[in-house]
């Protein structure tokens, strides 16, 4: 028996890491619940997310979402209201405090509606990707070599 059969006989098995698909993870998120389970709720406040999902367990507290959700919001409807102006302008001219009457409370009232879900989602992102926040961590592979307690 050569070595190399002696090798084949016995495979290496790696523990095999839990799937976190990327879409799943953000619809669960866009709909303010755990991304690992789907069941637990998401936020204890209006955008402060729990520590720990109460359904699965699973620390969500390393994921921090801070600047990204605000700026998606923004960036989505500040193209959807200037749109809408344009296109109700062309429609139905109006003078400008006719438009700031509509369009102000609309845009608030949009902002605050979609920052909750874009915050879960980015947070689904940011598990599904294992990206854990950024501050503070250690992004280096953890060591799993045994301490020398004689030393």
């Amino acid at each position: 028996m050569s070595s190399l059969d002696t090798d084949a006989a016995a495979p290496l098995t790696a523990p095999v890491a839990p799937e976190r698909p990327l879409g799943r993870s953000i619809m669960r998120g866009l709909l303010n619940r755990c991304p690992a389970c789907g069941s637990g709720r998401l936020f204890r406040a209006y955008v402060k997310p729990v520590d720990n999902c109460a359904a699965c367990g699973e620390d969500i507290s390393p994921q921090r979402a801070d600047d990204l959700p605000p700026y998606l919001v923004i960036f989505v409807l500040g193209h959807v209201l200037v749109g809408g102006y344009m296109m109700l302008d062309l429609i139905y001219p109006a003078s400008a405090w006719a438009y700031l009457a509509v369009l102000a409370p609309l845009g608030v009232i949009s902002a605050l509606a979609s920052l909750q879900p874009i915050k879960g989602g980015v947070i689904g992102l940011q598990w599904a990707l294992k990206m854990h926040g950024f501050g503070g961590h250690d992004d280096s592979p953890e060591s799993f070599e045994p301490k020398n307690p004689a030393a």
